[in-house]
């Protein structure tokens, strides 16, 4: 079901994620990645989660690189089907996993980034109270290019 959106959505994923192997849109591969998420998020690490319509995943969200102790923290990272886009379906996950990082994980901060030309996912953080915090130079390597990207955080508990 993952591998067959991520097929469907290659073309679409292509400027936006990093240059995936062939291998990485098996069913097996994506098998085993879920098996790993899941493991993470059993130990409280990731909330990872898939937005299903019409029998089949339309979105794919992660709450990953959970830090407690002081800092109480996490990355958000996103896309959605192309087919589904300008619905408003990612500003309406990104609201229910910013509920859910406050109220039952316990989260103090929710942090994510963004090519700095991605306006449409600039717009979905800033939606749900999200603000940019500054811009890092050559901050990942999307396309098989080391890229800048807008940095962006919610404050949970103010």
């Amino acid at each position: 079901m993952l591998s067959n959106a991520y097929l469907r959505n290659r073309e679409h994923l292509k400027p936006w994620e990093p240059i995936r192997a062939a291998e990485f849109f098996t069913e097996r591969f994506q098998r085993e990645d879920i098996e790993r998420k899941l493991a993470a998020g059993a130990t409280d690490e990731s909330l990872p989660l898939a937005l299903v319509g019409d029998r089949e995943i339309v979105g794919r969200f992660n709450l990953a690189g959970v830090s407690r102790g002081p800092f109480q923290s996490a990355g958000l990272g996103y896309w959605i089907d192309r087919n589904h886009q300008g619905r408003g379906l990612a500003s309406a996950a990104v609201h229910a996993i910013v509920t859910a990082a406050r109220e039952e994980l316990g989260l103090h901060r929710v942090e994510a980034s963004t090519l700095v030309h991605n306006m449409s996912s600039q717009r979905v953080l800033m939606k749900n109270g999200f603000h940019k915090i500054g811009m890092a130079p050559r901050y990942l390597q999307i396309a098989g290019e080391w890229q800048d990207h807008n940095l962006y955080q919610v404050i949970l508990h103010e």
